[in-house]
């Protein structure tokens, strides 16, 4: 089996190093960060360079490519920063959402504008004291005429307070059985009436990409921003996780590798006792060990997302990457604090920022022990 990137991948790969050289500049990142505010015009140029929609096809404006394609940009991206670079990529969270089941008119309307970086996405699938446990949702959407009216209150939802438009995840059949064949998705466009937005406060990292709580209150949205089927909302929220999870693998595999470049340019640089930190054994053994489980996270993001793009993946694949990744990205960073001493704790040397973001990529779409939960049930399978 051959893991090498083919020519295209690694121009892509080159043209996103590129950008982010470019762009990301550190003083402003910083300044951003603080404020909770991402910076539009880098999304817009993003946008415009194809970076954002990559994995969309040609006939709303994407690049036509798939999901490694994607994970390739996200890697790049947060290997130069974390925290600008998760953003520019999940400018466009749950929009996968109509690109994978929405009808022509949905996809035409809305996907070109975030493929293009002039619209920003999100998913509302969380709700208040529920956790990760969406087959206990109470946001309702019932028919009116030809219309949805969606009540209901959404928690921490991405960029909940600058979106464009949202993924709602609703009870659209109050007594079906199961529980879960009565959800459905729909789309609502934050202009709406009766939609009320609460900042949740700052964050440890992820902090331009700011969460908010959404509060749903009559709001009227055509019957036709339906996305897929009625009743099927609960199994294409679950697909959308699992393709996710691969993204988020993604930048934390960014995040691991960012890290670990600032520490090894320390220690080459850095002099203790006549001799450069890298000289050290224990030194040298710590980067070893940081480099290998880089590695062994990539070799995973990278498998999961071709398996997702020739269609051969399966949940516990997609949970392994992001487990895999984010536990690399949480170590790396650990340690590349521990490698610059009391630098490492500073802003201005980046890497406690980065280790602020792979806290967030661990616990994004389920922490840990959900993941290792979805690979359990994947291995063992139904017990008789």
């Amino acid at each position: 089996m051959d893991f090498k990137l083919d020519k295209s991948q690694k121009e892509i790969q080159k043209a996103a190093w590129e950008f982010a050289r470019g762009e990301f500049d550190k003083e402003v990142i910083i300044e951003l960060s603080k404020e909770q505010k991402i910076p539009e015009d880098i999304i817009k140029k993003s946008g415009e360079l194809g970076f954002i929609g990559i994995h969309y096809p040609e006939d709303v404006d994407g690049g036509g490519m798939g999901l490694l394609e994607h994970i390739l940009v996200c890697e790049t991206f947060c290997r130069k920063d974390s925290t600008l670079g998760s953003a520019l990529m999940f400018s466009g969270y749950a929009a996968e959402c109509i690109l994978r089941n929405g009808d022509k008119r949905l996809k035409e309307n809305f996907l070109p504008q975030i493929v293009e970086g002039q619209l920003t996405s999100t998913g509302a699938f969380l709700e208040p004291k529920q956790g990760y446990d969406l087959t206990k949702i109470s946001t309702t959407a019932v028919h009116d005429g030809d219309d949805w009216i969606i009540n209901g209150e959404k928690a921490l939802v991405p960029s909940g307070n600058i979106a464009g438009i949202y993924v709602v995840l609703c009870r659209t059949e109050t007594n079906s059985a199961p529980s879960t064949s009565g959800m459905s998705l729909i789309l609502v466009e934050a202009e709406r009436e009766g939609i009320s937005i609460a900042p949740v406060g700052e964050k440890l990292g992820g902090r331009m990409m700011p969460f908010a709580d959404i509060t749903f209150e009559n709001v009227r949205v055509p019957g036709s921003n339906l996305i897929g089927k009625q009743g099927s909302g609960y199994a294409l929220t679950q697909n959308f996780f699992m393709e996710n999870r691969i993204q988020i693998a993604g930048q934390a595999l960014g995040t691991a590798q960012g890290a670990f470049e600032r520490a090894l340019d320390y220690v080459k640089q850095r002099e203790q006792f006549g001799k450069k930190l890298a000289q050290f054994q224990i030194t040298r053994h710590k980067l070893a060990d940081m480099a290998s489980k880089i590695e062994a996270a990539r070799y995973m993001t990278y498998h999961a997302a071709w398996c997702f793009d020739n269609r051969k993946i399966e949940p516990q694949l997609a949970s392994m990457a992001k487990l895999t990744a984010a536990r690399a990205a949480m170590e790396v960073s650990d340690e590349a604090i521990q490698l610059l001493g009391g630098y490492g704790y500073m802003t201005e040397y980046e890497v406690e920022h980065f280790f602020r973001d792979a806290k967030q990529a661990e616990i994004f779409q389920g922490p840990p022990a959900i993941q290792k939960d979805i690979i359990a049930d994947g291995i063992i399978g139904k017990l008789k």
